[in-house]
């Protein structure tokens, strides 16, 4: 009897949604959500980039962030596993989020809604 990848066909659901405000488990930096992939969507160079000993499964959601840290702030690609919610509460200061967001309710970001060229 052939085996079969249970996990192949089950579906993955986010934990986190856009405009959640959450924080890197081992890093110290915190950003905002503003996309979501399902699974791992960036290059192998970069996934290999990671070291090996720390490096995260593919087959979880991975999350775009405008990130920030005490000295810059910039966009990261992170794994579900490496985040957790930020307890800060605070505003992130990164640029973009005004064009995203329109503002901080409850410790979340509302996304702007998009118009139609």
């Amino acid at each position: 009897m052939k085996k079969t990848d249970e996990t192949a066909d089950t579906p993955k659901f986010a934990k986190f949604r856009l405009g959640d405000i959450v924080k890197h488990r081992f890093f110290p930096f915190r950003g905002v959500i503003f996309d979501v992939d399902p699974e791992f969507a960036n290059s192998e160079e970069w996934y290999n980039s990671i070291p090996a000993e720390i490096r995260p499964r593919k087959d979880q959601p991975y999350y775009h962030l405008l990130a920030e840290n005490a000295e810059s702030t910039y966009t990261a690609y992170v794994s579900e596993q490496n985040l957790l919610p930020d307890g800060e509460g605070g505003a992130v200061r990164h640029p973009q989020v005004k064009d995203m967001f329109v503002g901080l309710k409850q410790g979340r970001y509302e996304l702007r809604r998009q118009r139609a060229n």
